[in-house]
């Protein structure tokens, strides 16, 4: 299916993206600094809703976090709802 991208500029401002083609279907909108990932906002293209692609970036961003130490500030409300639903599963990454 398709692959998460990870994107970051020298601000440490960028994302999670997927692309199908050359047209861009979802995005997680991040920001980093020395111990936060923080997550700005979720979307996925209206015609691509449903299939699972948002779970798809909110699981790579937590690996990323995981394996870069890092603690998720979650201002996104979709990003926001999963820690909530599951917060053992995330308790290590989730900055309540």
């Amino acid at each position: 299916m398709n692959e998460v991208k990870f994107k970051l500029d020298q601000r440490k401002r960028g994302g999670f993206f997927i692309e199908e083609g050359d047209k861009q279907i979802g995005e997680m909108v991040i920001g980093l600094s020395d111990h936060t990932l923080t997550v700005y906002h979720t979307e996925v293209a209206p015609e691509m809703e449903g299939k699972g692609l948002a779970k798809k970036m909110f699981d790579e961003m937590v690996r990323y976090a995981r394996e870069n130490g890092l603690v998720v500030v979650p201002l996104c409300e979709y990003v926001h709802a999963q820690l909530r639903r599951h917060p053992e599963e995330y308790a290590d990454v989730w900055s309540r």
